[in-house]
């Protein structure tokens, strides 16, 4: 299947109708606008699974009822994207890859969707639960934040997390996606975590995967970061 994923930064051009990409499913890490994410989901007629950035509303305290989401018991609409899948804390299946989702950043000040090294060491080990009580093989592990030491940046806001490295150890996807460290243009070096390929996805990259068939990760096109 052909994944398109894509994080911080909006490319006018994935929207154009003149765009030779034909993705099955659109991967978003983070920190872009949900109704950017509902025009690539239109625009390709595909899914969508995401998780938030740092610089994301809060999408914790939703909960789906038949009648709609509540948030503290009254009516509330989620933030965007509007029929997206929010894997953020959560193992999921659509069209047929399994991603593990975590979103945020390390934590600089007080806001939304930030985490101290602790608090996301333990959402990770939640995670990982999930995975092996669901016995379910994870294709993509999907974040915002780079693992630490992993493509991170030296500076507060860009240090990656600890964590992260030993999920993906333990998971051993076919490909960590993450966001977050704007690359600014620069090629940079391919990283890996053990085997696992790490994708710093800031603007767009696609690529082709198998499900559930480890090595049959190929990027055919990539954009980084302006």
């Amino acid at each position: 299947m052909r994944v398109l994923a894509v994080s911080d930064e909006e490319v006018p051009g994935l929207t154009l109708a003149s765009t030779t990409l034909r993705p099955d499913l659109i991967l978003g890490a983070g920190d872009l606008p949900g109704a950017y994410l509902e025009s690539l989901m239109d625009r390709y007629g595909v899914p969508c699974v995401f998780v938030p950035g740092n610089h994301d509303p809060d999408h914790g305290g939703f909960r789906r009822t038949r009648g709609g989401y509540l948030r503290g018991g009254l009516p509330a609409e989620p933030p965007g994207p509007r029929g997206g899948v929010n894997a953020d804390g959560r193992v999921v299946t659509v069209a047929g890859l399994t991603v593990a989702g975590l979103g945020g950043s390390i934590r600089y000040h007080d806001g939304a969707n930030q985490w101290t090294q602790g608090q996301l060491a333990r959402r990770a080990w939640r995670l990982r639960q999930a995975a092996r009580l669901g016995r379910r093989t994870v294709d993509v592990v999907l974040t915002h934040s780079p693992a630490a030491g992993v493509g991170d940046g030296d500076d507060s806001p860009h240090r990656g997390f600890t964590a992260l490295g030993t999920l993906v150890s333990r998971l051993r996807p076919q490909v960590f996606v993450h966001g977050h460290v704007h690359p600014h243009g620069r090629p940079g070096p391919d990283l890996t975590i053990g085997a696992v390929p790490v994708l710093n996805t800031v603007g767009y990259t696609y690529f082709d995967i198998t499900p559930g068939d480890p090595g049959a990760y190929t990027i055919r096109e990539r954009r980084r970061g302006a």
